[in-house]
């Protein structure tokens, strides 16, 4: 999936990896994600706090430190192996956007999970960042991107579908939706997500391009179309 504006740029022992798989199939309907059960600890004395209303000084006595510009792109390392730095900056900011992201690359790279370093695994960080943020979509809607790249389609949607219906005022999130569930091939979906997002003002041509590429393009009923351009800003 490609991540649009204000959609960032997207150790235990090998037992938590496994203790993991039979959570993930069988996380609850009410959308809790599959951890912190069988995953462990982190180690941090710092935190936990909430990365979209973390004051500066917070952010920034981590990141100087540990979620370095070499950190992030995966070309130097900082004060040890990367998924150790990574995994502290996702102990104290749980829903670090682009540390999750970043993760994912090394997890990816390295073959390895849990990363060399880190606590836990990839998706105990997932789950542990969309359950102590219950409200962050951008952050789980990287989960999602994640189980898309899995194959893991049903839990994506379901996952998808908690955003949808509490983003419902949100242009931009219910737009980067609507890509998700092209990703999914779910035209259906994405087609009503696309008309959701033009009701609302919003007029990015990605996703109604993407739909007519594929033959499933529908133009939105008359009033949809002139709905006021106020909301396309947010």
């Amino acid at each position: 999936m490609r991540l649009h504006r204000s959609f960032p740029m997207r150790h235990a022992a090998i037992a938590w990896a496994c203790a993991l798989l039979p959570l993930a199939a069988t996380a609850q309907m009410n959308n809790r994600a599959p951890a912190p059960e069988g995953c462990g600890e982190t180690h941090n004395l710092y935190g936990p706090f909430d990365y979209r209303t973390a004051a500066p000084s917070s952010r920034y006595i981590v990141e100087i430190a540990h979620f370095t510009k070499g950190v992030e792109t995966l070309t130097k390392g900082a004060t040890g192996p990367f998924g150790g730095d990574i995994g502290y900056t996702l102990a104290v900011f749980p829903n670090h956007a682009r540390a999750i992201i970043t993760l994912e690359r090394l997890v990816e790279r390295t073959k390895r999970d849990p990363a060399e370093g880190s606590d836990m695994t990839l998706e105990c960080y997932f789950g542990r960042g969309m359950n102590f943020a219950p409200d962050d979509h951008v952050f789980r809607m990287l989960y999602v991107n994640y189980l898309i790249r899995k194959q893991r389609l049903d839990e994506a949607q379901r996952f998808l579908a908690y955003v949808v219906e509490r983003a419902t005022d949100n242009p931009l999130t219910q737009f980067n939706a609507g890509m998700l569930y092209f990703d999914m091939k779910d035209y259906d979906k994405a087609l009503v997500q696309a008309h959701r997002v033009i009701a609302l003002g919003f007029e990015r041509p990605e996703l109604r391009d993407k739909l007519k590429s594929v033959g499933r393009w529908v133009d939105p009923p008359a009033e949809a179309a002139s709905a006021p351009a106020s909301a396309a800003s947010q």
